[in-house]
Formats: structure tokens, C-alpha cells, sequence
């Protein structure tokens, strides 16, 4: 599948990848962000489940957390960073503890609200300003 260009005007065509261990935060995340008007392309819980959605180049944008369960989502990270695709990192880690495949993502602290987390994802598409310096 083509990489699709999400913007301003077709905002409600996105479709996100949410990858999130914690069953009750990964459903909250969801209904948000349908809530908001987005498309869900997926919602994984383990590394593999991911890789598998971004491979069928099923999403456009992704919040993860950064630790799946005691596994690190950097392989996550790097298979969205090599296809260019936009990303949040989601972390009760402090943003100093994160490995090196997130350096430079936009990262949200847990916990988190839901309408900055729904404000972040809309700033993948329309204001690539808010990425942090080295962001890929």
C-alpha cells in the first residue's frame, strides 16, 4: 500500500496504530481518538502484533508505549521511523529513560490526558514544528 498524506483537510482518514499493554488504557486511547474522528488501524499489545500492522502499511501514525509488558517497543519505533511514519511515545518512564530508538519522538508522560494525547496526534499531520530537536 502507498504512503497516504494526511492532512488538515483530510484529518478524519488517518488511521492510527495503537500499541499499548494495559488493556483498559489501549481501549481509552481508542475511543478517543474515534471519538476525535480518526480511523483505528490496530490495537497491539505485543511487539509482533505491531510490526504486523505497520508491515500491511495499515497506519499513518502511532502512539506506543514504550515498554510492552517488560519488552522494549524500540523495534516498534524503528520500523515507523523507517517508513517515515509519525509516532508518539506513551511512557510512565520519564522521557530521560527511554532507550535510543525513541530519541527524538514526541513523547507524553503517563499519565496523560486524553485530549493532549488527542492534540499530539493531530500535531503529527498538521504541525511538524512540535517535534522534538532530531525527530526523525
Amino acid at each position: 500500500m502507498s504512503k497516504r498524506t494526511i492532512t488538515r483537510d483530510n484529518l478524519s482518514e488517518a488511521r492510527i496504530l495503537v500499541v499499548e499493554d494495559e488493556p483498559m488504557l489501549a481501549f481509552a486511547f481508542e475511543e478517543s481518538l474515534v471519538e476525535a474522528g480518526y480511523e483505528i488501524a490496530g490495537v497491539a499489545s505485543r511487539v509482533g502484533q505491531a510490526l504486523k500492522i505497520i508491515e500491511r502499511g495499515e497506519c499513518d501514525a502511532a502512539i506506543i508505549d514504550a515498554n510492552l509488558a517488560g519488552v522494549s517497543a524500540g523495534p516498534i519505533a524503528s520500523a515507523l521511523a523507517a517508513l517515515s511514519i509519525p509516532y508518539i511515545v506513551v511512557s510512565g518512564y520519564s522521557q530521560e529513560q527511554q532507550q535510543g530508538a525513541f530519541h527524538g519522538a514526541l513523547f507524553i508522560q503517563k499519565p496523560c490526558g486524553l485530549g493532549d494525547l488527542i492534540r499530539a496526534v493531530g500535531g503529527l499531520f498538521v504541525a511538524p514544528l512540535l517535534r522534538l530537536p532530531g525527530a526523525p
